[in-house]
């Protein structure tokens, strides 16, 4: 939040100081759209790290679906910090609940087959831990947070290590503990995948009738992986990758290419009572 607002203040609102210092106002925020709400607690720190006063009433919880025209919550305080921090509060909850809406699409698509949503590292430069909360929010499931949590071999890392064999070795030994995945474009690397004992296989942008294919060897195979799906999702294919048997899909545009939720904050200014003089 520091930052955000660092970068939207620089040296001073100078909008905001036509306003004077001691004018309170009350705001609401209106959300123009079915939603998932996301965000609360960026959105109420935005305003308390410009005026701890800053008071904010939610008529909605987090993590609650919303209909269009919900009014969400009413803020009331010192009418400058409202508005300097208005713009900033609502890129949080805009942005966090369009990534719990879209996510909570994506879970209700593939409900009762026991497959389950992952995001992916496809978010937004330092918001990534922000958004990965809002897949949870929605019903999603978090694949790896970044670099250090798992150990993701790709083709450029079999490449590299000159097997899908030799690359789970190596990622075994240089970090015991984590779980290993292995993408894989082929049956054949599935059962090199497979025999290697990875812990989970992507399969990367196979076909349905590839995918059932997997799937069928995986469970015929004395030490199955779980399975990952990925590449080329959407809403509208989803389900029936989802009814393949495959554990996991997982979908950058729930992180990548959301849009923002239709926010709008509406003022109503007030005079505040005090015995001391305006600045």
């Amino acid at each position: 939040m520091s930052r955000a607002l660092r970068e939207d203040i620089g040296s001073g609102d100078v909008t905001a100081n036509l306003i004077p210092a001691r004018q309170d106002a009350h705001a609401r925020v209106l959300c123009r759209e079915r939603a998932v709400l996301c965000g609360t607690a960026w959105f109420e720190q935005t305003f308390r790290q410009l005026d701890a006063a800053i008071a904010v009433r939610w008529h909605a919880l987090e993590g609650a679906r919303v209909a269009a025209d919900t009014v969400l919550c009413e803020l009331a305080g010192a009418a400058r910090a409202l508005l300097t921090g208005e713009r900033t509060a609502l890129n949080f909850l805009q942005l966090l609940s369009a990534t719990a809406t879209v996510t909570h699409d994506y879970v209700e698509a593939v409900a009762g087959t026991g497959c389950r949503i992952l995001d992916t590292r496809k978010t937004l430069p330092g918001l990534r831990l922000a958004q990965k909360y809002a897949v949870r929010c929605g019903g999603g499931t978090n694949h790896r947070i970044g670099l250090y949590d798992m150990v993701l071999v790709k083709e450029n890392h079999i490449a590299a290590a000159g097997s899908i064999e030799a690359a789970v070795r190596a990622a075994r030994a240089a970090a015991p503990g984590l779980r290993v995945e292995v993408e894989t474009e082929t049956l054949e690397q599935l059962d090199q995948a497979l025999a290697s004992r990875a812990d989970v296989i992507l399969l990367d942008n196979f076909d349905l009738a590839l995918m059932r294919a997997a799937v069928a060897r995986n469970r015929a195979h004395a030490h199955p992986a779980l399975l990952e799906s990925s590449g080329n999702v959407t809403l509208s294919t989803v389900r029936a990758v989802a009814e393949t048997g495959v554990d996991f899909i997982s979908v950058g545009a729930l992180t990548k290419h959301v849009q923002a939720i239709d926010l709008s904050m509406r003022f109503e200014m007030a005079t505040r009572q005090t015995t001391g003089e305006a600045n």
